[in-house]
Parts: structure tokens; C-alpha cells; sequence
């Protein structure tokens, strides 16, 4: 019966052959390819094949052929073939190699080839080397993508496959641009432990710090006594950008006893320690329920250079630096409202 199918492929491999240039008196020559012994290799010498084995016509070893005796150049003429080295002459077809045929993981998903690993334990999938030397890798740790130039794995460029995802709405801002969290999904965080360049590359571009939160308060007469606030209305609630904070809130004084001097109120952070003039501390502060002594306008705020603390008096030209906590009595409330710079 005649063969059905494909036919097969007539030349699967041929067997490379290395002509000698012969050197009178010379019994020692170099092979191109290294082999085991004589017996990988077919040798000619005037078209006749030599009978390989010590004290026979030849050996070999490495890439070392040795002859029992010496030939005469242009007499003789001497080649070999490599029976041990296969040259391939027939490629497979296009499209013919599927990923089952493949086992390592960027063809085939799941599959692990131990040599991408320099260990079992490090994360790495790939080591990135310049002459020798180590210079970043590639790996997986602790559900991250990472690129990195530093060997613990803490430094360099890390994308959580997580975080980013591509946004599902349209005709809206959020479209043609990185969208932290899909559309109905829960938002992710972007880590800038750098700071974020907006607009521009220098310094004056950099916003480097973001923070909000609730400071809880003190309110301490400067001279003697003492204030106890309300436990329920002691909480400043700042928001802080950059080096410039805001800070608002109610305070409310429930008991006190002796209160002399002007009176501190404490801020959640310090400010800058040389102020320049278009960097002066600013507040306000109004009182209700003080004591009929004063009006609501006559108390000021001052921020002072490196403090953390608001000074408050009453604000006109005879009395400034009086002794504004003599005008406080249980159940005054202190509405803030005050912006200052930190270092």
C-alpha cells in the first residue's frame, strides 16, 4: 500500500566535515570541535578511510588528532568527519511548535524553569548583569512586579498587578489617563515616597508631604493657673500640604482656676524656625462667651518662629499682651481658624 500523508522529510541532518592542510613532519593537528576519543570522528587520508585506536593510524582526544606517521604536504591530502556532531538541514514549519512543547514561563503559563532562579527563597524570575556584574533583576515578592538595583529587593521600581487598571468610563476626565482603581471598584493607593513634580522639575514644583488628621489640643494660661477643657471639644482638625498647615476646629473650656497671662493654645506641628516676609504665620481666633470685658474683635492669634503653639491676646494697642486669660470663664468656646509654614 502506498504511503498516506505527509511525506517526510528526506534530510533530517548531515554530519560536518573538516578539511587538514598538511604540515611535512607534523603528526599532531587541531580538530574544530572537541570530541571524546577516535572513535567520533570518520578519517581520510587520500581517500582512504583510516582504521581509528592506538598503534592503528590515528587517535584522538579533545580537539588534539594524533597520526602514527607524519604526512608529506602536497602528496597527501587528509580530512575527517564529525560522526558525533549532527548539523540540522531541515527546519520545523512554521507554527508547528505549540506552548505544550514548550516548558519555560514566558511561553507557558505555569510552567517554572529552575535556572530563571538564582535561589528557591529571593523572588527573582530574572538577573540583570552588565559585564559580569549584577546591576538590577527582575522578580516577584510578596504580590509585587518589581525591577530593582538593590539586592534585599527594598529599592527601585514596584508595580503591584493590583493597583492599575485600565478605566472603564467614558466622556468623562478620568479618561486617556492612569486610573488607580477600575470603575465601581475600590480605589487604590500610588506610593510617592519621592515627592510628585507638578508643572515643573525644581523644588518650588515638588510636593513632598500630605497629611491630614485631628491634633488633640491644650489651652495653657502663660502666667499661672490652670484650664480643663471639655472632653467632647479639645480636637483641631488639620490639613497639612506641603509646609503649609491649616488648622480649624472648636475649643471649649470647661473649668479653670486662677488664670493669668495670655494663654497658648497647641498646634499639631512646629513652625518654621526663620520666617521670611512673605512667609509670616497667620491666625485667627474668636471667642464666645468670654467675659463682658472684652469684645469679640479685641483677641489675636500669633504664631512665633520655631513654636508649636498659638498665642492668643487681646488685640488692641493698650491692651495687647495683657492678660487675656483672665477674660475666659467655664463655658467660653474658642472658634479657630489659623494657616501657618513648618520648616
Amino acid at each position: 500500500m502506498a504511503y498516506l500523508g505527509n511525506a517526510p522529510a528526506r534530510s533530517f541532518i548531515s554530519f560536518e566535515r573538516q578539511v587538514f592542510t598538511i604540515v611535512n613532519a607534523q603528526t599532531a593537528y587541531t580538530l574544530s570541535h572537541s570530541v571524546t576519543n577516535e572513535n567520533d570522528i570518520r578519517l581520510v587520508v587520500n581517500n582512504i578511510v583510516q582504521e581509528p585506536g592506538s598503534g592503528k593510524a590515528y587517535t584522538a582526544s579533545g580537539t588534539t588528532l594524533t597520526l602514527s606517521a607524519a604526512l608529506t604536504n602536497g602528496t597527501d591530502e587528509m580530512y575527517c568527519v564529525f560522526l558525533g556532531k549532527a548539523v540540522g538541514t531541515v527546519n520545523a514549519p512554521a507554527g508547528s511548535i505549540n506552548n505544550s512543547q514548550i516548558s519555560y514561563p514566558l511561553a507557558q503559563s505555569g510552567a517554572v524553569v529552575s535556572s530563571f532562579n538564582r535561589t528557591s527563597s529571593d523572588g527573582n524570575i530574572l538577573e540583570l548583569q552588565k559585564d559580569g556584574t549584577v546591576i538590577g533583576s527582575i522578580g516577584n515578592k510578596a504580590a509585587n512586579i518589581f525591577m530593582t538595583n538593590n539586592s534585599s529587593n527594598n529599592t527601585g521600581f514596584k508595580i503591584n498587578p493590583d493597583a492599575i487598571t485600565p478605566s472603564t468610563s467614558t466622556g468623562t476626565d478620568r479618561d486617556n489617563a492612569i486610573d488607580l482603581g477600575a470603575s465601581g471598584a475600590a480605589y487604590k493607593d500610588l506610593y510617592l515616597g519621592g515627592g510628585l513634580l507638578v508643572g515643573g522639575t525644581g523644588t518650588a514644583n515638588k510636593l513632598d508631604d500630605y497629611e491630614e488628621g485631628l491634633h488633640e489640643t491644650t489651652l495653657t494660661p502663660s502666667t499661672s493657673g490652670t484650664v480643663n477643657l471639655a472632653g467632647n471639644i479639645n480636637l483641631l482638625s488639620y490639613v497639612k500640604i506641603g509646609n503649609l498647615v491649616n488648622v480649624t476646629g472648636q475649643i471649649g473650656v470647661n473649668t479653670l482656676s486662677s488664670s493669668t497671662g495670655y494663654y497658648t493654645i497647641s498646634l499639631p506641628f512646629t513652625s518654621k524656625s526663620n520666617n521670611t516676609d512673605k512667609e509670616f504665620t497667620s491666625s485667627v481666633s474668636i471667642i464666645h462667651n468670654a467675659t463682658n470685658n472684652v469684645n469679640l474683635s479685641e483677641f489675636v492669634g500669633v504664631i512665633d518662629a520655631n513654636s508649636n503653639v498659638i498665642k492668643v491676646f487681646l488685640g488692641n494697642a493698650s491692651q495687647f499682651q495683657s492678660d487675656s486669660a483672665e477674660e475666659l470663664r467655664s463655658g467660653t468656646n474658642i472658634y479657630l481658624n489659623c494657616s501657618y509654614r513648618t520648616a
